[in-house]
Formats: structure tokens, sequence, C-alpha cells
């Protein structure tokens, strides 16, 4: 058995189910599609993403990522992004696995590695690609391995998990990965930009208050910003607001016109046309159609 069938055959075992299956780690989850998806919106957090069997599509802005059994995709930012899966059978199903990174655990590996290597200045998109190499897949196996012993996870998960980070700072992405860890670096310039917008995104802005929590110009923020989402300030925030809206239809039960309120829309006529343009359906039929396939929200 080669390795990424090693991988494959693990996650099977633990997700034997159609859909996302949890695990006692709390930043690894597996997948199971037994079937292509249809197309599901998501604010992505940062995560090492692998398909050990399949194929899977992600979609930021107007730039598309298909991951395969030979490379990784790595998310290095929040982003709102599409995800669906393309290859996937009863037979053969698509099997993947997430483990969300972390930050500070990148920023205290730099230390570590008394500044070996050098980070790009100018940030590239919060999408990243490349093959999976032997000693990344090998950390990868051994941390799904560990939901075999329940008693050791706890101890030994950890220490894998900061191997992957390392990993991944050596690796082909390590220019463009240091960004996350580097607080002075035009990617964390944009990240603190992010999570202003998360924070209000129910209120408006200009876009100069936005660069002044940013430290940058509004020219060179939206320069950079774009480089990293793939989109403008305004339009993240849109992002932002028609996702949470839809959260709130589809798992709370909130009505249109309730939920277009608290995401920030002043006219209920606009968050329809929006929701539409966004989501493929007015929010009332997105939301019984997300209610028939709920396991089409798996992000793995």
């Amino acid at each position: 058995m080669d390795r990424l069938s090693e991988l494959a055959s693990l996650i099977d075992r633990y997700a034997p189910e159609h859909g996302s299956a949890p695990t006692a780690l709390p930043r690894l989850h597996l997948a199971r599609m037994e079937k292509p998806t249809d197309p599901m919106h998501i604010l992505q957090e940062p995560a090492l993403c692998i398909a050990a069997q399949g194929r899977k599509q992600m979609i930021l802005g107007d730039r598309l990522y298909s991951y395969e059994p030979s490379h990784y995709l790595l998310v290095s930012a929040d982003l709102p992004v599409v995800g669906c899966v393309m290859e996937a059978s009863p037979e053969k199903p698509y099997l993947g696995m997430r483990l969300d990174l972390s930050p500070a655990a990148l920023a205290a590996l730099m230390l570590e590695m008394d500044g070996n290597g050098k980070a790009s200045d100018a940030p590239g998109s919060g999408i990243l690609m490349s093959p999976l190499t032997e000693p990344l897949l090998d950390a990868a196996i051994r941390l799904v391995r560990l939901l075999d012993d329940p008693a050791s996870a706890p101890i030994l998960a950890p220490l894998i998990e900061r191997e992957i980070h390392y990993r991944l700072l050596i690796g082909d992405q390590a220019i463009r990965l240091r960004q996350i860890a580097l607080a002075d670096s035009k990617f964390n310039q944009v990240n603190r930009a992010i999570s202003w917008i998360k924070q209000n995104y129910a209120r408006p802005f200009r876009i100069e208050t936005v660069a002044a929590e940013a430290r940058m110009s509004p020219s060179s923020l939206h320069e950079h910003f774009k480089a990293v989402t793939a989109m403008s300030p305004l339009q993240y925030q849109k992002q932002i607001r028609l996702q949470e809206a839809r959260r709130l239809i589809v798992g709370e039960a909130v009505d249109a016109a309730t939920a277009a309120h608290r995401v920030g829309y002043d006219s209920p006529s606009q968050f329809s046309r929006e929701y539409n343009r966004l989501f493929g359906a007015p929010p009332i039929r997105d939301a019984e159609r997300l209610r028939a396939a709920p396991e089409a929200s798996a992000a793995v």
C-alpha cells in the first residue's frame, strides 16, 4: 500500500458515512463524500487541506484551485471561498482531511529557526498549492493514526502538528507562509484589515478607516488586500454579510428581512438581489435546498 492509499484508508475508517466527521483532535477534520457536491460558500480560516482520494475545487474571487492527492492546498488567511467536491462516487468516495493552522505556532517556530529563510514583502494569494511531499504526508498519516490511540493523542498530537507547521515553513511555500508570522509584513497588515472587517461587518465603513487599522495608505491597502483575497475590502464585507445572513436563515430559522437587518442591510430588496446573485437562489428557496442536503456544507 502506498502512503496516499494508507492515508485514504485511515480517513475511510474514521469517516465511514457521507459528510463531515468530527474527530477527537480539535484541529483535525475529516470528510467523506460519495458524490460530487454543489458549490458551498464558507469562510475558511487558515488550514492545510489534503485530498487523499478524489478531487475538490476551491474558488476565491475569480481564482480557481483544484486539488487532488498529489498536491496540498494551504489557506493562509480568513477567506470567503466556494468549495465543491468534483470527483467522488460510492465505490471511490472523496476522502479528505483538514488541519487548522496556528499563526502563533508558526511564529514560535520561526524564532527557533533563528530567522532561517526569508519572507516575501509583497503578499500573494491567500490560497497556495504545492506538491505533497513525503515528509508532510508521513506526518499527516501519523496524526490521523493517533485516532487509534486516544490515550496518547493529547500528548503526541501537538508534537505532530508542530512538525507539520515546520514542514510547511521549509517547503515550497515557505516564503509566503512566513508572512503570517511576521508582525510587520504586508500580509499581516492585510490580516489586521480582515479582522477589523469581520468584527464590524454590519457597520458601514470608509476605506480610510480600514486602512488606518491596517496601518497602510488606502491605495496600498486596496492593492495588497486584493492580492490576498481576490476582492476589495467592500466586496469582502459583502461576502461576510451574506454568509452570516445565510447562517441565520438556515441555522437559526430567522426570516430574510430580520437577517438582512442584522447583517447591516437597510434595503430588503437590495439584500435579496445580492443574496440571489451570490448563492444562486433567493433566501427562502436557498434555505430549503440547504436543509435538504446538509452534507453539502462539508468544508474539508
